[in-house]
């Protein structure tokens, strides 16, 4: 039985938002969370390298706390990794807006940082994905700005957790203006390439994780992979060191720009 929280891939879909199930996310979780109040922003302190590094551990847990460990993770290029569906171990002991049960009420957000000056900065493309998702949930459940909390103002006692390591006062303002529609509009990722003049053939389709079909069997072809016209870990892995190679954001998703360069690629 699927857990309540499978509302969270088509609602950052919605917002424009780059998104990668993480398979078995429906049913992971300590049992189901109860209301849904807010939103707690984390930092999850792992590696300087990879764009989401620190998935594994996640989902499965580390010796001191069994995963899942939060609902979303937020990847350094912008994608959010659906985790679990359900109640996970992200929040502990604390208190926001008067509510004592984080991991039941609050939707954790781990996204990768070490935390460390090595890493700030956060990358723009990272920080406005965060801020737009973070409002996507908000608006989904009818809560202000305010019920986003980072994980070092909601735990207790005071000090205990430093994440997310960003000015949160800052970052509720952003989150605000885009639930106000104040904020400079975002430019989703197209869902096809532009028509081609002249051309008989569609427009492609933008293919990402969990794609399927012959439009993901050429790209596995182009890069010498595996064929299932399945759009799986694996594949988004080589996707992403192809993108790596070819100057573009490595973001995982074959948009118009991969697409051109693939073209380019004798199978």
């Amino acid at each position: 039985m699927s857990y309540s929280l499978t509302w969270l891939p088509s609602v950052l879909l919605n917002a424009g938002l780059k998104v990668a199930e993480v398979d078995g996310w429906q049913t992971r979780g300590h049992g189901d969370v109860g209301a849904t109040f807010g939103v707690l922003c984390h930092h999850t302190a792992g590696s300087r390298r990879g764009n989401m590094p620190t998935l594994n551990i996640l989902v499965n847990g580390r010796p001191d706390l069994p995963g899942p460990l939060s609902q979303l993770g937020l990847g350094r290029d912008g994608t959010f990794y659906i985790l679990a569906a359900g109640r996970c171990n992200h929040a502990g002991k604390g208190i926001w807006k008067g509510l004592v049960n984080g991991n039941s009420n609050f939707i954790g957000i781990e996204a990768e940082n070490t935390g460390r000056a090595d890493d700030f900065p956060w990358p723009e493309v990272q920080m406005e994905a965060y801020k737009r998702g973070v409002a996507a949930i908000l608006k989904y459940i009818n809560r202000s700005e305010e019920y986003c909390a980072g994980h070092k103002e909601y735990a207790l006692p005071a000090g205990r957790k430093p994440d997310a390591n960003f000015d949160m006062h800052e970052f509720r303002s952003g989150v605000k203006a885009i639930l106000n529609g104040t904020a400079t509009p975002f430019k989703p990722i197209p869902a096809e390439e532009p028509a081609d003049a002249g051309s008989t053939k569609p427009p492609r389709p933008t293919i990402r994780r969990g794609s399927t079909g012959p439009h993901v069997e050429a790209i596995q072809k182009k890069l010498k992979l595996g064929v299932d016209g399945k759009f799986g870990p694996g594949t988004e892995a080589a996707v992403r060191e192809f993108q790596r190679q070819s100057g573009v954001v490595p973001d995982g998703i074959i948009g118009p720009k991969s697409w051109k360069i693939l073209d380019a690629i004798q199978a």
